[in-house]
């Protein structure tokens, strides 16, 4: 059985390659072709998670599950907050063949999924990023969603303005652009076409009337149900798109609370982005509208990627 570490997936799992791999495994996923089960998640102590996510890319396809965990305390500590595995079978003879380093796989194919969305939903002249978070995903975020759109700026809020500061200083210089943070949501938000939030938080941070006509948001903070990162009137009022309608139904936190409320119904939901992706339903359909992409995550993207890593010769990539 092979090990693919922490380093060689940050090396040869580039946002050129994963990007392209997410966007096929979506559009299998909509269109019924993968098979897979809700992830399941235990609660630990201290907002902590350990979570379960089998999935089989087809019926004689690779399979196999993911196992992590989410401590969210680790990032102050330099240490990245999901850690666990990704387990690949051959769907062969049913072996187990290799095992992914998980933390590093969920940190770019995270972001790849929300470049997919972007570049799907957004409009194609946006060029003003806010991130709002100041972790991992921000900084992952904002490489891949560089590579479908001509970014001019990146501004970046987050609780503790010393450490956005620093997140803001490292990416202008890696990316080139004018990036900066900012003091509140409201001025992060203020001139943004693209926002994407990668947050921690328990509660709203990011009211839908700071949102400017034709903004794309990409939620992508919380996991499942209960923590939310924005208000019942910035899901009410987008075109709102998720990765799997299933899994939304079921854990997406900012929907089920819009949905509590008696604000929406399950037809809020207007598509899967595989659905958007393969032309089956409109995504964007006016320039003034503001769309949402609500990513929990999903098992098929580890499998396509991780398979990827064991199957291609590493000069492929």
């Amino acid at each position: 059985m092979r090990f693919i570490d922490r380093e060689e997936v940050e090396r040869r799992l580039t946002y050129e390659m994963c990007i392209p791999i997410v966007r096929e495994a979506m559009i299998a996923f909509s269109r019924g072709k993968t098979r897979q089960l809700l992830r399941s998640i235990i609660p630990l102590a201290d907002g902590r998670m350990f979570g379960v996510m089998p999935g089989a890319m087809g019926a004689r396809a690779p399979f196999g599950a993911k196992l992590i965990s989410v401590f969210p305390e680790n990032f102050a500590k330099g240490i990245q907050s999901h850690q666990g595995l990704v387990i690949v079978f051959d769907p062969e003879n049913g072996a187990p063949v290799c095992v992914v380093h998980a933390g590093e796989i969920t940190a770019i194919r995270t972001a790849a999924a929300s470049a997919v969305a972007t570049d799907a939903l957004a409009r194609k002249n946006a060029s003003r990023m806010a991130i709002l978070g100041y972790g991992e995903q921000a900084a992952t975020h904002a490489r891949a969603i560089s590579k479908v759109r001509k970014l001019q700026s990146i501004k970046i809020w987050g609780r503790s303005p010393e450490r956005a500061r620093t997140l803001a200083e490292q990416l202008q210089t890696e990316l080139a652009i004018p990036v900066s943070s900012a003091g509140h949501v409201q001025e992060a938000v203020a001139e943004a076409d693209i926002i994407c939030t990668v947050t921690s938080a328990s509660e709203p941070i990011l009211k839908g009337a700071w949102v400017r006509a034709g903004t794309h948001v990409n939620l992508v903070g919380s996991s499942h149900a209960g923590p939310v990162e924005v208000d019942n009137d910035l899901v009410v009022h987008s075109r709102f798109i998720a990765d799997s309608r299933e899994g939304v139904l079921a854990q997406g936190a900012e929907f089920l609370r819009a949905k509590a409320a008696g604000l929406i119904g399950d037809d809020h939901i207007v598509a899967e982005i595989g659905q958007v992706l393969a032309g089956e339903i409109e995504g964007r359909r006016s320039p003034e509208e503001i769309t949402v992409y609500k990513s929990l995550g999903h098992v098929v993207q580890d499998l396509s990627t991780a398979w990827a890593l064991y199957s291609q010769p590493e000069s492929v990539s």
